[in-house]
């Protein structure tokens, strides 16, 4: 499941801090999600956290660092349980199933950010944030290797057809994900996204018969 970043979140030393750190992430997750990494200002950053800027950057480093660590949080709380789900289900229509299902609850949740920090973040990052774009990129890229991972196995166990398109598929799936994170941006319900995600189960090849 998708886990893996090129910036190395900041491990502060000395004295514990008085702060609870998973509910300052927290806070940080709503702005970062409401005005995308960039624009998102220290400033804004403290006073969601309710922390001061040497506390900040004492506790995260800077504001890549505090980005990511969100981002690590936000798919540890949120996501990791649905694609360990997904990869361990023994019946890939089951599983594929499942997954957009879940995924079109987390994507519409009232706790969780509406749609996925890792892509709509990513459309505010500037060229001067080229290491936190480069550990987007790379998050984007382990979904789509997830989907590519569990439909080769599907292929594997005779389930899907061997003639696959696996690539094209785990593609196509990885972005049918991404536009349901846009569209519950933009408003659309859970129902709405279960919608998309029973034609997202259509793109499956037909169950492979002995």
């Amino acid at each position: 499941m998708p886990q893996h970043t090129t910036i190395t979140p900041h491990r502060s030393k000395g004295k514990p801090r008085t702060f609870d750190r998973d509910a300052a992430l927290n806070r940080a997750l709503g702005v970062f999600w409401r005005r995308g990494y960039e624009p998102a200002t220290i400033a804004e950053l403290c006073a969601a956290m309710e922390i001061n800027p040497p506390s900040l950057y004492a506790a995260f480093g800077n504001k890549a660092q505090l980005f990511m660590e969100a981002v690590q949080h936000y798919e540890r709380v949120y996501w990791d349980a649905t694609w360990q789900r997904m990869e361990d289900g023994p019946d890939v229509y089951v599983a594929m199933a499942g997954f957009f299902r879940e995924a079109a609850g987390i994507l519409t949740s009232q706790e969780a950010p509406c749609g996925c920090l890792v892509i709509l973040a990513a459309t505010n990052v500037s060229a001067e944030g080229q290491e936190v774009n480069d550990a987007l990129r790379t998050l984007r890229r382990e979904g789509r290797d997830c989907f590519l991972t569990r439909v080769r196995r599907a292929v594997a166990d005779g389930q899907l057809p061997t003639d696959t398109d696996v690539e094209g598929l785990a593609a196509a799936l990885n972005t049918m994900l991404e536009g349901m994170s846009l569209q519950a941006r933009d408003g659309a319900n859970h129902k709405e996204l279960d919608r998309v995600a029973e034609i997202a189960m259509a793109m499956l090849p037909g169950r492979n018969q002995p």
